[in-house]
Formats: C-alpha cells, structure tokens, sequence
C-alpha cells in the first residue's frame, strides 16, 4: 500500500519481559496513543507498520522509551505518558539529576558513589587501568567496581565481565570438594552473585552468564588467559599468593580494565604463606596507568553498628597488641 512503512527496533540488552511489562501491559498503553499503527512485539524484536507520516513519529518517541528504559532499568506508565504526548521536560531534568548515578538497578533504584572514596574509586577507572581498593569490609568497594563494570558493558564500552575471587579455604583445590564444578565455585562466589542479582533482571543475568558475555570463576581458572576488551574484578585479592596474583595481573589484554579488592587485615591465608596483595602495593607503588583508593571506616555503609563493630576490634587489637 502507497504510503506505508515498516520499521523494526531490537531490545539490546533489556530483559523484553520487563520492558514489555505485566501482561504486555505497557505496550498496550503505548499502542492506545497510536491506534492506527500496528505495533508487534515478539521477543527482542518489535515491529512496526503503518502510514508514513505517523511512523516517523512513532519512531522517535519509541526510541526514547527504550533509551528511558536503557538509562534507568525501570518504564513507569506517568514517563510513557509523558514521552507519547511530548511532554518530557521532567525526564530531561531527572537525567540531568542523575548525573552522577553510575547505574540504575532492578528496582529503578539509582546505584551511586556515597563516599568520597568510592568516588575516586569511579574517576580512577576513568585515567588508569589497573586500580587496587584497599579497605575493610562493608565500604562498597566490590559493589561499586562492579557497578562500573555493568555500566561499561551497557554503554558498549567492554564486552564481558570478569569477576574472580581465590577460593582461598579449599586451597584452590577444587577437585576435592562434593559436587559439580558450579557447586564447588558458588560458596566463594555468592557475595558477587548478590550484587549483580541487585543490578541486572534474574533472567537477562542468566542470558549474559550462559553466553560468556559475564564469566565468574574462582582464580585458579585464570592461568593461561587473555583477558582482552574486558572489565575485570578480583575480589577479596589479599587471599591471593603471590605466584596468583602475578598470574593474574599478566592475563590483562588490550581495553581492558582491572580492578583489583581487598582488606589486608582480614588474610586468610596459612601463615607460612605470604599475601600477594601486599607485596603487589609495594611493588607497583608509583607505576603510571595504575593507582590505588585506600578505603576506611568512614566508607562503611552498611548498618552503623559495622563502624561501631570495627571500631571495637581496633581498639582490642592495640590494647592487646593482637591481629585478627
């Protein structure tokens, strides 16, 4: 027919279940501004039909759905209101707020810096490759590197994630531990689970981490790797040797971005054996491309009891002259 156009948009990255909503109920709010265009979402592709002199306008509000949707993991039905009816000077001005939001998680809940230094923590991954983030526990020094990492892969910037920790209690030795592979792993590797379950849909997680694009495994399992167009994480790397943790730092391979956590009073490791982490600060102290954030307990943001709690182990340790 004369006059008539055909368009296609793919959901790159959006979990279509979420987007499309309840019952496809938000595409059936979307279609009611735009009657008499056909409008046929079917999995990660939406397709769509009509005259050419509205389609074109169809067009550039969808687009900036997706983009809404893209920027801040959530579609409400008051912003579809406002994009159909060209009204989105409030999403102007809720994207220009959040600035500084690093990402938005499952929720719409923003995922921000909090303290000063997991702020320096987001600009030095804008100048260096290899970061190190040293402190104790409950800074958000993990969360927030892999907030980094989920954001560099939505904006294209990387394509995988890697996310490591030293199965440190079973020595690396995984063979001897009851299960299969994914049940010997998963214990060391629940604590980066949790935070990408709080950043990425259930299912869309499933789809990355089936298809490589976000891989998790214990360290041991890097040796022999290069680890290319990446954003790579190793937690907890005071539990690492020092043969790992050289391992480790030469898998890096071009656009790749490292960072590297820890806490150097909590190691774990047999006392005949040395931290990598340590030494690794010492060595590399000064090299240009890399930098390190030392984190404390002013970072704390868990429950405010965990400051107290540190606090309290501090003051014991000095007093006793003891390190646990």
């Amino acid at each position: 027919m004369a006059g008539m156009i055909e368009h296609s948009f793919q959901l790159e990255g959006i979990e279509p279940t979420e987007f499309y909503g309840v019952r496809n109920s938000k595409m059936e709010l979307i279609r009611s501004y735009c009657p008499k265009i056909l409008v046929v979402a079917r999995g990660h592709t939406i397709k769509i039909k009509g005259e050419e002199s509205e389609v074109g306008d169809f067009i550039r509000k969808f687009q900036l759905i997706i983009e809404h949707y893209y920027h801040f993991n959530a579609l409400s039905d008051e912003t579809i209101h406002q994009i159909m009816m060209d009204d989105i000077s409030t999403i102007d001005q809720s994207i220009q707020n959040a600035s500084d939001v690093l990402l938005f998680g499952n929720t719409g809940k923003p995922i921000r810096p909090r303290t000063s230094n997991q702020q320096k923590l987001v600009d030095g991954t804008k100048k260096d490759d290899l970061i190190f983030a040293i402190g104790p526990a409950g800074t958000g020094k993990t969360y927030v590197a892999i907030a980094l990492a989920i954001s560099a892969l939505k904006n294209r910037q990387i394509k995988r994630i890697i996310l490591s920790r030293p199965a440190v209690e079973a020595g690396e030795n995984l063979g001897f531990l009851p299960g299969d592979l994914k049940e010997k792993i998963d214990p060391y590797l629940q604590p980066i689970y949790d935070a990408l379950l709080d950043m990425i849909p259930p299912k869309k997680l499933e789809e990355y981490l089936k298809d490589g694009i976000i891989q998790i495994a214990p360290l041991a399992f890097m040796r022999g790797r290069t680890l290319s167009n990446a954003f790579v994480i190793l937690d907890e790397a005071q539990n690492t040797t020092i043969p790992q943790l050289k391992m480790f730092l030469t898998r890096m391979g071009l656009n790749t971005k490292y960072i590297i956590t820890g806490d150097i009073t909590q190691i774990d490791l047999p006392r005949k054996q040395h931290s990598g982490l340590i030494l690794a600060l010492k060595i590399l102290n000064g090299v240009e491309g890399i930098s390190t954030i030392h984190f404390d307990k002013s970072d704390i943001v868990r429950h405010k009891l965990v400051r107290e709690i540190v606090d309290a182990y501090d003051r014991y340790n000095i007093l006793h002259n003891e390190d646990y």
